[in-house]
């Protein structure tokens, strides 16, 4: 690293690149990882971004890939300004002084839908000055990064199609690993981390293939373990994916792939998106071999440590997520028990009838965010790799006084140390010594975990290891190590999940509680 104008500049392997000093740091943003995916490239699997003479500025970011609006009112609206179908860029944050350092790449949420690198609250400044090499990535979002269609799997030389938005993000990873060398990073200590929509996205990189020996470390804020469609055949009561596709295909009027291929960006996925279509991954045999579930229950997994949880008010944003509640206690129970019969009583001890709305909530929050949190620590614990489990349940006054206690995602500022960068709908940070202390104690633990697989913080309680005791953290207003989260609810959901599985004709992925079909038999 060289520079020039007191302007940090890096030569890459493609080529060389001007960034900007910030407060002892060098940031480069906007940088092209592949080709555009645009053309005949849509829908094709990303390729590496070609080299390049000259100094090629990277001081802004790059557009974020099209996407519909956000949902009227929502808090997670923000400006993320100008969009493109050539979205295909990451951005670094690295201290002046950074050699081998622990590098952390973080993976966007927004439902596979929304979203960008470049939101307020993904600023990776206050991380990097833990001595981390920060990377944020964009990668192709709804109909343009997961479409399956029998005709993109002709093309293709593996007979597969869907998951590019994978792919975009398997490529980022081996950027990272060709060129984070030079501005400081160890490429042999990389966390990937991301939360909802992220963590899912982590979930896939853990199950690929494709993705072994590119990460180290995981972070898995708020995933979710769900029932994915298969290429070619009906699994789980999913539709194949390229069923799927073709559908879409006909709402929009578009009758093979080359009509597709015409349409505008924008026009696209706003038409898709107002058609129904809802981005997932696929099980296609190469990408992803099997249902994550599957994979992960197998010990096919990538073999690293990770640090996931979730948040006690999950679906307080949410609500849409959770059935709206029956007219009586008395209703509520009689529901329950022909959902899920010999189950239903353990059911109502975890969710009772006396505060139906509370409890509907709670039920998506744990059948969503809480076993999968839980059965991923597990899973890597009883592989021997140390990993931690935590349960964010911090409230303040803003978010409380909107009924908004710990909703999902609203640990991202506090570990990313980002008070001041949040959306404008978003309840507001409150500026306090207090807050600020819990916030850079996350800030350590996350940094400390990447760094060396052991989350730390200095002058904060211990963070245990998952193992037999079962312990995890607790963010309140402090960090307060226990065991045993929510005892019952990870065997509930594991046993209950564990026979729609069986099954084989039965998501598992929101259709529980008041929405539950009726539990398969336990022999099936």
């Amino acid at each position: 690293m060289s520079d020039t104008d007191h302007s940090p500049i890096v030569t890459t392997p493609a080529g060389r690149l001007e960034g900007t000093r910030e407060d002892g740091l060098h940031v480069f943003k906007g940088i092209p990882y592949a080709e555009p995916p645009t053309g005949q490239n849509r829908w094709r699997p990303p390729l590496p971004k070609a080299d390049w003479d000259g100094i090629r500025e990277a001081t802004c970011f790059g557009p974020a890939c099209p996407q519909p609006p956000r949902r009227p009112g929502s808090i997670y609206a923000n400006d993320l300004g100008p969009t493109s179908e050539d979205c295909l860029s990451l951005n670094v944050w690295a201290p002046e002084d950074a050699s081998n350092a622990p590098v952390f790449v973080w993976i966007h949420g927004g439902t596979l839908i929304w979203g960008a690198s470049k939101e307020c609250y993904y600023h990776g400044a206050r991380l990097a000055r833990e001595g981390m090499v920060v990377v944020t990535i964009n990668y192709r979002l709804g109909i343009l990064g997961y479409l399956a269609h029998p005709e993109l799997s002709a093309e293709s030389v593996d007979g597969i199609s869907g998951n590019y938005g994978l792919m975009d993000q398997i490529e980022a990873l081996k950027w990272v690993r060709r060129n984070i060398s030079v501005f400081g990073g160890d490429p042999d200590n990389v966390t990937v981390a991301g939360e909802s929509a992220g963590a899912l996205s982590i979930l896939y990189l853990l199950s690929s293939p494709a993705a072994k020996g590119l990460f180290t470390k995981a972070i898995l804020q708020s995933s979710y373990l769900i029932s994915t469609p298969h290429l070619k055949e009906r699994a789980h009561g999913e539709m194949p994916a390229e069923e799927i596709g073709s559908e879409v295909g006909k709402k929009l009027q578009a009758n093979d792939l080359s009509a597709l291929r015409a349409m505008d960006a924008q026009d696209l996925v706003d038409n898709a998106a107002l058609a129904g279509y809802l981005p997932f991954g696929t099980v296609d045999g190469h990408l992803l071999p099997a249902q994550p579930a599957d994979i992960f229950d197998r010990g096919e997994q990538a073999p690293v440590p990770v640090l996931a949880g979730f948040n006690s008010g999950e679906v307080r944003s949410l609500p849409f997520l959770a059935a709206p509640p029956p007219s009586s206690r008395a209703e509520y129970e009689d529901v329950i028990r022909g959902r899920y019969g010999e189950m239903a009583k353990e059911y109502l001890r975890l969710y009772p009838s006396t505060d139906m709305m509370e409890s509907n909530f709670a039920v998506v929050r744990d059948a969503l965010y809480g076993w999968s949190a839980e059965k991923l620590v597990r899973q890597q614990s009883e592989q021997g790799l140390p990993s931690y489990l935590y349960f964010f349940d911090h409230g303040y006054p803003a978010a409380d006084a909107a009924g908004l206690h710990a909703f999902h995602a609203c640990e991202i500022p506090y570990m990313f140390g980002n008070f001041d960068r949040t959306p404008p709908l978003w309840p507001a940070n409150p500026d306090t010594t207090e807050e600020h202390a819990l916030s850079d104690m996350m800030v350590s633990y996350w940094s400390r975990f990447a760094a060396t697989g052991t989350p730390s913080a200095p002058g904060a309680a211990e963070w245990s290891a998952y193992g037999n005791t079962r312990a995890y953290m607790a963010f309140r207003d402090k960090p307060e190590p226990d065991a045993h989260l929510m005892p019952g609810m990870f065997e509930f959901y594991d046993y209950e999940i564990s026979r729609r599985r069986k099954d084989g004709g039965i998501p598992w992925n929101w259709n529980v509680g008041l929405a539950s079909p009726p539990l398969p038999d336990e022999q099936r």
